[in-house]
């Protein structure tokens, strides 16, 4: 019997390190820069995006942020959030294919954001805050490479991306989904048009219940009044 127990106690130790080994994995490999949220409408305006840096490193801290825009479909009208105790560097590059707007032909766009000067410490993650105008509409994604530098010199650079069906490489780039306009819309509208027919659905089943409860009542008080007017006959003969 103490063999036995023994033996399922070392299968259960074991059990519990394997998950914590998954787990673990899990968590390291979810820990890289990401962008929130991670999809928006083709074209959208007046919007903003966030970027989640996390610090991976288990003594140094990260110092500087690098982040690299599309040039190829520019994000218009960007502006940078600030940020207490980091100084945003932004720069700006001569568009190859200048983009035409309702407010005029846009010629140049920013290529680069870089925060220097605040620290974000093991374990610890800070969201930078990026404002656009609009989002291009000719495109399905956005790709945003980004370096990461620590306080020990060493710099992770947030730049592959994967193709179509492959899984997520080592250093993955920031990935916004550009969506058809009108889809959140329409996802909205049909929510509403469920909820209408529900509504209703429950409105009328409200109605039925009350007209049946009505319906025994006036069948009660009948049989009240007739077995009343049996006991008065009785009484008078």
């Amino acid at each position: 019997m103490s063999s036995a127990r023994t033996s399922l106690r070392r299968l259960g130790l074991g059990g519990a390190l394997a998950a914590a080994a998954v787990l673990t994995a899990a968590g390291a490999a979810s820990a890289h820069v990401t962008v929130h949220p991670d999809n928006y409408a083709k074209g959208a305006t007046d919007g903003a995006l966030t970027f989640r840096v996390p610090d991976e490193s288990d003594t140094a801290s990260t110092t500087k942020v690098q982040l690299f825009l599309p040039t190829d479909h520019p994000l218009l009208g960007v502006l940078v959030s600030p940020h207490d105790g980091w100084t945003a560097k932004v720069t700006d590059t001569k568009l190859r294919t200048p983009v035409k707007t309702d407010d005029g032909t846009i010629t140049d766009a920013v290529s680069e954001i870089t925060w220097t000067g605040g620290k974000i410490g093991p374990g610890q993650y800070e969201d930078f805050d990026v404002a656009f105008g609009q989002l291009p509409d000719d495109t399905a994604q956005l790709t945003f490479k980004t370096l990461q530098t620590y306080s020990d010199g060493k710099v992770v650079r947030w730049i592959e991306e994967a193709a179509q069906g492959d899984e997520e490489p080592e250093n993955p780039a920031p990935v916004l989904k550009l969506t058809a306009a009108g889809t959140t819309s329409a996802t909205a509208s049909q929510t509403s048009a469920v909820a209408s027919k529900a509504s209703k659905a429950s409105a009328s089943d409200s109605t039925a219940r009350g007209l049946g409860v009505a319906g025994l009542i006036v069948g009660v008080l009948g049989l009240a009044a007739g077995a009343f007017a049996v006991a008065r006959s009785r009484r008078t003969q």
